[in-house]
């Protein structure tokens, strides 16, 4: 018999067309090589004469051996050397160890690595391989065996010992579907869902005011248009700077407006599902708020304050008034009544549902205040009846016939410069105008003398205005 391979330590695999094929494992145990029993129960086989064995097959630098049945082992032995490893197939017959051999020699030097597999391994790989083409055919997803291989290995090292099936379930629970809804529809569905919060109910001032949310609508309805057909899942990055830039004409406060308003549609969509939660839609460049430059705080001078309360008529006197010589914004004057000037003696009580901040705040009445507001004592309802669009019309008509520039927010910022150089307290000024002393501090601070705010605050009615108050006063009263 001629010497028996070296056939190494650790599993081989066996091959061959033949049903009767088997694994061998081969080990050393006291210098004896130990092969499988199966194996060792037949009868030796004559191996063939014609042959003179070992076979060596060859196929460029690459080779296999065949050798003959031993009187313990009745098969034809094919071994080669495969991905650094000796392997070794048995045949029953010299015949398919020959064909066998000339398959794999050709496999080994054409750099194939089908031969290094056991039989299992490559049931296995054929069976993977059929997964992944009807994974395919189901998700037009194209994936490698390596790419599932390596994905896997490196979900189920971060897991821990779970299993992946748990993972993905635990995820399904937590995660859900984004739905498909066209940018214009949502934006109807979100204006919609906040017009209750811009209605007044039950004598209750509104959550919104009614120009904030005509202007959010408006922009909302302008983004809509901008990308027609589009779904709101579908939105990139790139549509937003688009957006963006199509605003490169208006103020850099205009901007940052419009992009707080599209974030907090984005937000709401987010939240119905209508676009992922992890979407990263505020991270695209146009999406940056921008520094907007301070801009220069003016106001009016006591001397415009005395013609124009001269001047005004009965209703809008009282309101400009008010607007100067306590500060109050014109949205809380609008919603001020009569009686909130009269409730706590010496001070004008706007209530937190009046007030911008929806704090309650007591305002003092300074002396020529007092004197511009004593006619009105009898009066009751509103301040202003007639809404915020006529205080503006009649107010810009009053300058205009008076020759006085308009000074945007002009009678608010001369209370805070005024008052503020008076008392030089940012705390005080801030607790009758509402607002935070950091904000007085840095916009009305330095901006008039003392002396200029002493005018100011003694601004009294003239002869002739008193008849005029007084007369009105009579007629209403009548």
């Amino acid at each position: 018999m001629a010497d028996a391979p070296d056939l190494g330590s650790g599993p081989e695999r066996v091959g061959g067309s033949s049903p009767l094929v088997r694994t061998t494992f081969s080990g050393k145990n006291d210098g004896r090589l130990d092969f499988c029993t199966k194996f060792a129960q037949h009868s030796g086989r004559i191996p063939d004469r014609r042959v003179k064995f070992p076979v060596t097959i060859r196929h460029r630098s690459s080779k296999v051996k065949i050798y003959a049945p031993g009187k313990n082992f009745a098969y034809y032995r094919l071994c080669y050397t495969a991905a650094g490893k000796r392997r070794m197939q048995t045949f029953l017959n010299y015949s398919q160890a020959r064909q066998a051999g000339e398959r794999i020699v050709r496999e080994i030097a054409q750099g194939s690595q089908a031969a290094s597999l056991s039989g299992g391994q490559s049931r296995d790989a054929l069976a993977a391989f059929e997964r992944l083409e009807g994974f395919y055919q189901s998700t037009g997803r194209r994936i490698s065996l390596l790419g599932a291989i390596s994905e896997f290995v490196e979900a189920a090292t971060k897991l821990r010992g779970r299993t992946l099936g748990e993972a993905v379930a635990g995820y399904m629970r937590t995660v859900v579907t984004v739905k498909s809804k066209g940018i214009a529809e949502a934006v109807e569905e979100f204006i919609e869902s906040r017009k209750h919060k811009s209605e007044s109910r039950n004598g209750k001032r509104a959550q919104l005011s009614a120009s904030y949310a005509t202007h959010v609508n408006s922009w909302l309805r302008e983004f809509a248009s901008t990308f027609p057909g589009t779904a709101v899942c579908d939105l990139s990055k790139e549509h937003l700077n688009a957006y963006i830039r199509a605003h490169a004409d208006v103020s850099p406060k205009n901007r940052n407006d419009r992009r707080a308003t599209v974030k907090m549609f984005l937000t709401w969509a987010a939240r119905n599902d209508y676009l992922p939660v992890s979407h990263r839609l505020f991270e695209a460049d146009g999406m940056a708020r921008e520094i907007v430059e301070t801009a220069e705080t003016d106001f009016y001078r006591p001397d415009e304050l005395q013609k124009l309360l001269d001047n005004a008529d009965a209703g809008l006197r009282s309101a400009l008034a008010i607007a100067g010589l306590a500060g109050l914004r014109g949205e809380e004057i609008m919603r001020l009544d009569w009686a909130d000037v009269w409730r706590v003696p010496g001070n004008i009580e706007v209530t937190a549902g009046k007030s911008k901040t929806r704090q309650r705040r007591l305002v003092e009445i300074c002396p020529a205040l007092a004197a511009w507001l004593e006619p009105c004592r009898k009066l009751d309802g509103k301040v202003f009846p007639g809404g915020v669009h006529v205080y503006q019309r009649d107010f810009l008509k009053l300058r205009g016939d008076l020759k006085i520039p308009d000074r945007r927010n002009g009678l608010r910022h001369a209370f805070c410069t005024y008052h503020f150089a008076l008392h030089a307290n940012e705390n005080q000024t801030a607790a009758q105008a509402g607002n935070s002393p950091q904000m007085i501090h840095a916009h009305y601070k330095g901006l008039a003398t003392k002396a200029e705010a002493e005018k100011w605050f003694n601004v009294m009615p003239s002869k002739s205005a008193k008849k005029i108050i007084q007369l009105t006063a009579a007629t209403a009263r009548a």
